[in-house]
């Protein structure tokens, strides 16, 4: 995303301007709604610090939420009696952001094994903290609420999909898709004067957007995107071929219209599997007999042939590992001379 700082007279100090500039990698601050960045990744504590920090005392290891429709991550600390709702600090990039706890998670199944944590706890959050957290999801829907009068009053070809506040005040992002760049200088202008904040607006993709509202998936579960997904992967419609699932838009589409994430998850197994078995087209000589490769199943590890001797086959593992390849036969090319003087 492409910065630019502009000078508001009627703005604080510490107010800046983000000219729109559509999101193609993760950029998200604290991890809230969005995937993590190399930003973020750079800021969080890795596992060979916080153990390192910690040595001498036991790590936990807990699921927490810093808003509670917003993702899950894992988090370790030096404390063992948290349980399922209990306001925490956790250590960011920025600033210690309040959050809760979900659930504890598991530890290192095995001694000396590193176990990968998101964000480090650092303490309890005091009551006037988990005050401050209570409310902040009334100070995003209200600000969401001016932010959207606002794009109204200035007819803006844009549509607000979320807001994040930090937990000290210290800033704010207008999360939006649009079809192309939208000039919104005065509309952060007007932010600024009603928030005396930094604003930020960050322009998103479907699939962002479908992350941060939510919503439930074809296999009728919580979508991948926000339960669990940390980035989005590249998905082509040559994995759905792969794995052998009906083209049909319908079926391989998710609620942003855009290809299943899912359809990432057993590609790499089933590419795998394929590339063992005969391919679709090779004749194979089974039993005296050659037959013709129509269709693989690849989790029966079975491939289905035919035959005009002998008809359809299902052949099991064995089988089609023990069958001989057939070459085909090329047909033979006719010399120039013959041409011609046939011609002739």
């Amino acid at each position: 995303m492409k910065i630019a700082f502009l000078n508001v007279q009627s703005a604080p100090q510490n107010a800046k301007l983000f000219l729109s500039e559509p999101l193609t990698k993760h950029t998200g601050s604290t991890g809230f709604y969005m995937s993590e960045s190399k930003e973020q990744q750079s800021g969080r504590m890795s596992d060979t610090e916080v153990t390192d920090s910690r040595q001498n005392e036991k790590l936990s290891c807990y699921r927490i939420r810093f808003r509670k429709e917003g993702q899950e991550y894992t988090a370790r600390g030096t404390l063992s009696d948290l349980a399922s709702g209990d306001p925490v600090m956790v250590r960011t990039e920025h600033n210690p952001e309040p959050a809760v706890i979900v659930c504890r998670a598991a530890d290192a199944t095995e001694p000396g094994m590193k176990r990968g944590v998101s964000y480090e706890i650092i303490r309890r959050a005091t009551p006037e903290e988990e005050e401050k957290y209570t409310r902040l999801p009334i100070l995003e829907k209200e600000a969401f609420d001016i932010c959207r009068e606002r794009i109204s009053y200035l007819r803006l070809p844009m549509h607000l999909v979320r807001v994040e506040r930090f937990s000290n005040g210290s800033k704010i992002i207008f999360y939006f898709t649009a079809e192309s760049r939208v000039d919104f200088r005065e509309l952060v202008k007007n932010l600024v004067q009603e928030f005396r904040t930094r604003v930020e607006m960050r322009q998103i993709g479907v699939r962002h957007e479908t992350q941060m509202t939510g919503g439930i998936g074809a296999c009728g579960r919580e979508l991948c995107c926000t339960s669990f997904l940390r980035k989005f992967e590249s998905v082509s419609i040559k994995m759905a071929k792969t794995q052998d699932l009906p083209l049909n838009p319908a079926k391989i589409s998710g609620v942003c219209n855009r290809l299943l994430c899912c359809l990432t998850y057993e590609y790499d197994a089933y590419k795998a599997i394929k590339q063992e078995m005969p391919r679709i087209g090779r004749l194979i000589k089974h039993e005296g007999n050659v037959y013709r490769v129509v269709r693989l199943h690849p989790l029966q590890s079975t491939v289905q042939a035919v035959s005009r001797e002998a008809g359809e086959v299902l052949l099991t593992e064995e089988q089609w590992r023990a069958a001989e390849p057939v070459q085909k036969s090329q047909p033979r090319k006719q010399s120039k001379g013959k041409k011609n003087s046939s011609r002739e």
